[in-house]
């Protein structure tokens, strides 16, 4: 089947009721073999230093992959950049269709957006809706693995990350995707608790770091909250297609995703706040009003290229760590 890429979450039910395989492309830079050399690749084709990491990655990804001749590319409601990196896919004859969220969450233009996207793929809402159900049932047991992560202390920070993260495509192929996700909530379910005493929650884009999980539970931390993740497995439960992807807090304005971000620090005891700001994205903006609304401390820890955690971000955490205790 036909492989199309996505820049970020985008409403899957659309391409998997055309029968084609979403494939997000910020999941096959990070999991490559080698991601920085898919930052130099697009270094050595002109892409400049100081331009986020993510997109770089996204646009090697693409042209190494001769089977992906398609991208949904998010010109509203995620990076900036992206209208450039739809450009310069243009000019590789990669065709792209854009998909905006509108800024204001308004029904009827985001309405309009699914309407066109599903037109771009010749599927009609009967199909949509199938589809819908279909994932809707996989989004179930990750959100249960959600709940045994924050209520029940049986799940690592890294493994609620990896189930919610991959929602936005499913890995391409929601059955398999199905079995190995029913059976590690069943695995979980039967987990010790862990004993991890300081209850982090993690906001934010996913880290470039690959090791921050690891670092904060090594240091009797856990994250039992991950912001953006949790939101690609759309948490709020409605029938309605496009009210679904109107709650999806991701792509809206940051005071409508503080709303869920307070809501679920009460909910899940969280004592405090790691707030992940990619290097050179305009999101770095927010920090400043996230800490003049959130009442918890807050940590901001700044990435720039895929990797460990440097020495003077392991430094800072271990402060704020100890801080909390």
């Amino acid at each position: 089947m036909e492989r199309v890429g996505i820049t970020t979450t985008v409403p899957a039910e659309v391409i998997f009721a055309a029968g084609r395989v979403p494939v997000d492309l910020n999941n096959v830079f990070i999991a490559s073999e080698n991601p920085r050399h898919l930052i130099e690749e697009a270094e050595m084709a002109g892409y400049p230093r100081n331009i986020c990491a993510w997109i770089k990655g996204i646009y090697s990804s693409v042209l190494r992959d001769p089977d992906l001749n398609t991208v949904i590319a998010v010109t509203q409601g995620d990076c900036s950049n992206t209208h450039a990196l739809m450009e310069t896919l243009q000019l590789a004859d990669i065709r792209v269709i854009p998909f905006a969220f509108p800024f204001d969450r308004d029904y009827d233009l985001l309405n309009l957006q699914i309407k066109k996207l599903m037109d771009a793929f010749g599927v009609d809402w009967p199909a949509v809706q199938a589809a819908k159900g279909r994932l809707d049932e996989i989004r179930g047991v990750v959100h249960e693995i959600d709940r045994l992560t924050w209520q029940e202390n049986r799940v690592r920070g890294w493994d609620n990350h990896f189930w919610q993260v991959t929602c936005s495509d499913f890995e391409g192929d929601p059955e398999p995707y199905r079995e190995r996700v029913t059976r590690f909530a069943k695995e979980a379910r039967q987990a010790p608790v862990r004993t991890e005493a300081i209850r982090i929650g993690y906001i934010g884009v996913p880290p470039i770091m690959d090791d921050i999980y690891d670092y904060l539970e090594e240091r009797g931390a856990r994250v039992v909250y991950n912001e953006t993740q949790r939101q690609f497995s759309m948490p709020f439960h409605t029938d309605d297609l496009v009210e679904q992807y109107r709650l999806y807090s991701y792509p809206y304005g940051i005071f409508y995703r503080l709303e869920d971000i307070e809501r679920e620090i009460h909910r899940r005891e969280i004592h405090g706040i790691i707030h992940y700001a990619q290097s050179f994205c305009y999101r770095q903006i927010e920090d400043l009003i996230i800490r003049r609304k959130l009442k918890v401390p807050i940590l901001t820890v700044e990435g720039d290229r895929p990797g460990q955690l440097d020495a003077r971000t392991g430094i800072r955490i271990d402060a704020f760590l100890e801080m909390l205790t």
